[in-house]
């Protein structure tokens, strides 16, 4: 494996916190260094999102629509037909929930290179409630041809999928979470988009996450050190690599996926459709099972709804006790 941890990674006491927008708005700003052509079109929320490190280096590159999340869409379908890579920014459910039908016919049906980088995803917004916690984002983004879909795990890998994300081709979605989570990859960790990573092999249970649900997995996998469990970090989520997930699926004979994502049209319910053509073998998604969640904070709904490390590990167990 060649995979690269940071130091003292599993010890939350000890790994550095910081939340994947952070580490995306570094990116940006590294990127934005690079290319003259990069701009940034938001919707009042770019500091919230972390842009601000790109927008006080280049505020002539950055454009402000207000509270419009068609119109910024629109925009940024316009600077890439002129020939510019436009990076879209806001909170996820206003991005992808509230533009979605711009964002397809605009962008996705003419294969458009605009770059979605989204903010406040999944229940970790937290108080802000249901209506800022978008659980369905991947859904909406997966289903459209042509989309390449990231889901990064921390501060690091998102601020390698923007400037990834710059050399692709047609549109992009990057999904960023708001809270502090622990950054368990370096700098020098490798990212190749569409190439999932095996973080830890095993041969009793291919557990498989996006996002901080990763770091969740590498945990149990730690404590439940009587079981042979592989890790896989799925930060592609479309194009999926199926050929890696089916290898590890033959080999374990079980598949546990756990994402902060609706069930419904999520990782899980993506990986269980492929196996289901290529190796049948038990799947079980844990995530937001098909709810709206409440207001609290992270914490609270991580433990409310089991996404945190306890509630993860026993709808493991449960699954493989089964």
């Amino acid at each position: 494996m060649n995979f690269i941890f940071a130091d003292n990674y599993l010890d939350e006491t000890k790994v550095k916190m910081s939340p994947m927008r952070e580490g995306a708005g570094l990116g940006l700003a590294e990127l934005g260094a690079l290319h003259a052509d990069v701009i940034v079109v938001g919707a009042d929320t770019l500091e919230s999102c972390r842009a601000h490190h790109f927008t006080e280096k280049f505020p002539d590159r950055t454009i402000q629509v207000g509270v419009a999340e068609q119109n910024l869409i629109g925009v940024c379908a316009g600077l890439a037909y002129e020939g510019k890579v436009p990076f879209g920014i806001t909170y996820a459910p206003f991005l992808i929930g509230r533009a979605w039908e711009p964002i397809r016919t605009t962008i996705a049906y003419p294969s458009n290179h605009v770059i979605l980088l989204a903010s406040h995803a999944g229940i970790a917004t937290g108080t802000d409630g249901p209506t800022h916690q978008m659980t369905e984002d991947i859904a909406l983004t997966a289903c459209l041809p042509g989309f390449t879909v990231l889901a990064p795990c921390d501060h690091e890998q998102a601020r390698l999928a923007v400037k990834a994300a710059y050399d692709l081709k047609g549109p992009v979605y990057i999904r960023c979470a708001r809270e502090a989570t622990p950054v368990f990859t370096t700098p020098e960790t490798p990212f190749v988009v569409g190439k999932v990573q095996i973080l830890r092999e095993g041969t009793d249970a291919t557990v498989i996450g996006h996002g901080y649900m990763t770091y969740r997995l590498l945990q149990i996998a730690e404590e439940l050190k009587e079981l042979s469990i592989e890790v896989i970090n799925v930060h592609t989520i479309k194009p999926l690599d199926i050929e890696t997930i089916v290898a590890s699926a033959k080999k374990t004979g079980k598949v546990f996926v756990a994402e902060d994502h609706n069930i419904v049209g999520g990782l899980g319910s993506i990986i269980a459709s492929a196996l289901a053509e290529h190796v049948p073998v038990p799947v079980k998604s844990h995530g937001v099972y098909d709810i709206f969640t409440e207001s609290g904070s992270a914490k609270d709904l991580w433990g409310k709804y089991g996404l945190d490390t306890e509630g993860t590990k026993k709808a493991l167990l449960d699954f493989l006790q089964k």
